[in-house]
């Protein structure tokens, strides 16, 4: 269990930008934490030692900045690692999710040969918002006939209720807004 202080090393270096991308958004800014390698290794090992013993087989991780968290994760667990990306951007054949965002939609592709049947995988994003690209993520590793050990964050957004769109996986989040 990640304790108060670790939270608040790693929450004092993450940068508030208001109105950004637009008026009224408050954005998370991770690029400070992610630049300081010791409060990066520290956010990795929080994650590798929550999911340790877990067997994971994969580590997922979602375009873009879940491969920046998951690629490390992945080697901290002796796991290998898969991305999910936008649409077009994979070579060999693809399995596609589509999800809902506030203001239309937007799709998310996974090799239809990247995860076999019965693997347990873990999910890694940097946010959770309203869940709408975890969701969609978990759907893919299903229809590769994964199973989703659990889902990980790096900032949880707790207003916008994506945690209530998991309530059947094990969601982890280091730091909570």
């Amino acid at each position: 269990m990640i304790t108060s202080d670790v939270a608040s090393i790693l929450k004092g270096k993450i940068r508030d930008i208001p109105n950004f991308p637009k008026e009224g958004i408050l954005f998370r800014d991770l690029t400070p934490l992610l630049k300081d390698p010791e409060t990066f290794d520290l956010a990795i090992r929080q994650f590798v030692e929550r999911f340790q013993g877990l067997e994971i087989d994969y580590v997922v991780g979602v375009e873009s900045r879940g491969f920046i968290l998951g690629a490390p994760i992945a080697q901290g667990l002796k796991a290998g690692f898969i991305p999910v990306r936008k649409p077009g951007k994979l070579p060999y054949l693809t399995n596609r999710a589509e999800y809902q965002l506030e203001y239309g939609t937007d799709a998310l592709e996974i090799h239809q040969d990247a995860v076999e049947p019965g693997k347990r995988v873990l999910i890694v994003d940097d946010l959770l918002a309203t869940g709408g690209t975890i969701s969609a993520t978990v759907d893919l590793v299903k229809r590769c006939g994964g199973e989703v050990t659990g889902v990980a964050f790096l900032v949880e957004l707790t207003a916008l209720g994506g945690r209530d769109k998991l309530s059947d996986l094990d969601v982890f989040s280091l730091i909570l807004y």
